[in-house]
């Protein structure tokens, strides 16, 4: 039997900030507390970032990956666009991901903002159609990213 060349897969992950609804909201809205926590990497150099934070608004990130990563020097293109957003309530994008000339990740991504006595509950909801089979980009490593960007967050939430 021939292995799947498109794998679907959704997770959804929860994170606490003590931080107001306003503050969480604001570190996706705003284009330099988003480029620190979401693009700005150890693993890779940002070659551009631009973000249009309105419905129909798109973001742009490429960024190069350094050495001792698996795909050391290749060229990661993540573009998005702006699908709904209610203030300090809602992010809801859609994004693909290539790598060099080649699209390997296409995903519906939401990010919901729930006031709470200590904070912000922030619950985000990825839906991938993984491209490149199960021996390129796998769900678990979108998953694993992620995680590592809401421990960013968390840091420019503490700024």
């Amino acid at each position: 039997m021939q292995e799947p060349s498109v794998i679907h897969n959704t997770f959804v992950l929860k994170r606490s900030y003590p931080k107001p609804p306003t503050a969480v909201f604001s570190a996706f809205a705003d284009e330099g507390k988003k480029r620190r926590w979401y693009a700005e990497r150890d693993t890779s150099d940002v070659q551009q970032f631009d973000m249009d934070f309105r419905v129909g608004g798109t973001e742009r990130l490429i960024y190069k990956l350094k050495p001792g990563t698996p795909v050391a020097g290749m060229i990661i293109t993540n573009e998005t666009r702006y699908l709904d957003i209610v203030s300090e309530t809602l992010i809801v994008t859609a994004s693909t991901m290539d790598l060099g000339e080649k699209r390997i990740l296409v995903s519906l991504v939401t990010a919901e903002f729930i006031e709470t006595g200590n904070g912000t509950d922030l619950i985000l909801t990825h839906q991938g159609v993984y491209l490149s089979g199960p021996n390129g980009l796998t769900p678990p490593m979108i998953e694993t990213g992620w995680n590592g960007l809401l421990d960013s967050l968390q840091t420019e939430l503490a700024r």
